[in-house]
């Protein structure tokens, strides 16, 4: 875009200095240049030459090294990369034709780009290419039609690729090396059973409910290597927690307890909203406006994150609407064989969120579609033992398989378009907990599940099944305690589980996991200064007067070494007393005046002389003096 102004900057011959600063070319020196058109003309032909020479030589060469291609071991890699590098060598090559011009003012004689500076152009080019597509064998031949440079001898791999390809081969001929359970933390929810678990889509936070009511908040990110929970709450006052999950965009939580009301809370733990209560005396459980027993399961819908789904003792499975807390939107209502009204013990959504399913206390599993709420679409009778809590049920990633985790302990996979019978089973599984679940991996082809033990009976484990067999790949010792709870996070590939001794462990492994708790894990305990204990808060208070404001600390350092000095400050309390007082204190049964006085006048008889003896001594004096007794009973 320079060559108008150099035309005219040749007709003009020196240009006004006026007008040079004006136009902004002040800067380019006092003279103005003059350029030899036709030196340009040639050297932009020579090049152009120089470039269809080496188009058609590289296609000749590919032409040969085309008719060798089937005897030999493929490697287009370095073709598709060589022929990439053409093309950026190409247009490097009319950049620097077209820059050399503008670039070259010192020197009047114009030279073209060397050889060398296109040899390195595209070197790196073939360099970054080659890695970036190696190990591609299906490319397109006019891709391989502009190959440069000699062939690869016979047999040549690179190395780093081999590796690699060899490694993620091992890995899909054996699942459990992607298995990431090298490493473990654990965190402390309570003592009591960790009955839920909740991981935010993203997996930067965790939530674990228990059979103490409480509710507690991890955030892998802030926590340090003490593992402390940020938040504990208790949402549901004296119910047990049964469920805890967050919504498809990780924002608000669904808490699900032993109550007819489920609640949904913010990121932070703050009540969004609760879901009404029904009216137990009506007996059709449609015309409710919610749940009139308690709550057994709960979710979020997968797609719409402003709905979610519960089940309850009543009877029922209910969606409800974040924003409408007065009413749910619809009922389903499991019926028996009979027709009768049975009870849901869980419940879930597909993962189009297009059939809701539920696991029903007569064995059985019935599915609906969203929409129509009336008649079942799937329907499998005798899935389960009847009268046992079917505690899971769970969709796999693509949609097409169900798995069930049955209180009769045994875990079942089903293809629902042919739901009479399960596709795989294992039994042996004991579960305790009307909420062990099941899980898959985030590859969709192993199965995970925990089983439970008596006290004392051994430890809990957590198994691995391939879900193509049913084999049992792999088994984790976990703690000497049940484990209910267990939770596969796709972005993380950390395995979270929650026991029946108040534990909620996290597995992991440092190549295979992404964030979570290797963030804490790096990061070392605080510790707590000796300083800030000791001395007492300064209060700043910038406007007081002169005879009130206490003097600004300079330092915590040099203001503990004053304490330490000071007699008063540093005095170190007395312990308290142990059993009887002594030395003007009172003992350990009270501080008050009546307690003193009971310890010491009261309780203290130090008089060890025989009762009897005691008594005596006053017959002598009666006997001559009958004042208090002879003279009533004289008259």
């Amino acid at each position: 875009f320079f060559s108008p102004l150099v035309a005219d900057a040749e007709m003009l011959g020196t240009p006004d200095p006026e007008l040079a600063s004006t136009m902004g070319f002040s800067g380019f020196g006092k003279k103005a240049r003059t350029f030899d058109l036709e030196a340009m003309f040639e050297q932009t032909r020579r090049t152009a030459v120089e470039r269809s020479r080496k188009v058609l030589e590289a296609r000749e060469r590919e032409k040969e090294d085309q008719t060798e291609k089937e005897f030999r071991i493929p490697w287009a890699a370095s073709s598709v990369s060589a022929s990439r590098a053409t093309r950026a060598g190409s247009t490097l090559t009319e950049r620097e034709a077209v820059c050399s011009e503008s670039e070259d003012n010192s020197n009047e004689v114009l030279s073209g780009p060397s050889m060398q500076s296109q040899s390195s152009a595209k070197g790196p080019a073939e360099d970054d290419d080659d890695d970036d597509d190696g190990g591609d064998d299906d490319d397109d031949d006019d891709d391989d039609e502009e190959f440069i440079g000699p062939p690869l001898p016979p047999g040549f791999k690179d190395s780093d690729d081999d590796n690699d390809n060899d490694d993620t081969e091992e890995e899909d001929n054996n699942p459990v090396k992607k298995i990431p359970d090298s490493h473990e933390i654990t965190l402390q929810h309570g003592t009591k059973t960790v009955s839920a678990l909740g991981l935010d889509p993203s997996g930067a936070r965790l939530i674990t409910g228990g059979y103490d009511y409480d509710v507690k908040f991890w955030d892998f990110a802030g926590m340090d290597a003490s593992l402390q929970a940020f938040r504990s709450l208790q949402p549901c006052e004296c119910h047990q927690i049964k469920s805890l999950q967050y919504s498809s965009t990780g924002d608000v939580i669904l808490v699900v307890s032993g109550n007819s009301q489920a609640k949904v809370l913010d990121r932070d733990g703050f009540p969004v909203m609760e879901c009404i209560k029904g009216d137990q005396y009506i007996v059709d459980m449609t015309n409710t406006k919610g749940h009139t027993a308690m709550l057994n399961s709960g979710c979020w819908h997968p797609k719409i994150k402003e709905e979610f789904l519960t089940c309850s003792n009543d009877g029922t499975v209910r969606t409800w609407d974040v924003n409408n807390e007065k009413k749910h939107k619809s009922v389903f209502k499991p019926r028996s064989v009979q027709g009768k009204r049975v009870i849901p013990t869980t419940c879930t959504y597909s993962r189009d969120g297009k059939l809701i399913a539920a696991g029903c206390q007569d064995g059985s599993i019935q599915i609906w579609d969203r929409n129509m709420s009336v008649h079942t679409k799937f329907h499998c009778r005798q899935a389960h033992a009847s009268g046992t809590d079917t505690s899971c049920l769970t969709f796999s990633y693509d949609g097409t398989v169900l798995a069930s985790r049955g209180g009769d302990d045994t875990l079942k996979i089903w293809d629902i378009r042919q739901f009479k019978k399960p596709l795989n089973s294992a039994d042996g599984l004991p579960s305790f907990f009307p909420m062990t679940d099941c899980c898959f991996s985030p590859d969709d082809k192993i199965l995970v599940t925990g089983t439970s033990v008596k006290k004392g009976g051994g430890s809990g484990k957590l198994f691995f099944f391939y879900r193509e067999t049913f084999q049992k790949l792999y088994e984790i010792e976990v703690t000497d305690a049940s484990v209910v709870r267990c939770l596969w996070h796709p972005k993380l590939n950390q395995i979270m589980v929650g026991t029946g001794n108040g534990l909620a462990k996290v597995y992991y492994d440092p190549v295979k996991s992404q964030r979570g708790a290797k963030l804490c894990v790096v990061k070392t305990k605080r510790k707590e200064r000796q300083a800030e204990t000791l001395t007492q808060d300064y209060i700043i208070t910038p406007h007081a007067l002169p005879m009130f404001r206490e003097p600004r600390q300079r330092s915590t350092r040099k203001q503990l070494e004053k304490d330490r000095l000071d007699p008063m400050k540093s005095h170190k309390p007395e312990p308290p007393v142990a059993g009887a007082g002594r030395g003007g204190r009172v003992g350990t049964h009270g501080v008050t005046l009546s307690s003193y006085i009971v310890k010491n006048i009261a309780l203290d008889k130090t008089d060890d002389s025989n009762p009897r003896e005691a008594i005596l001594r006053h017959a002598k004096e009666a006997e001559e003096n009958p004042y208090w007794v002879a003279p009533a009973y004289a008259k």
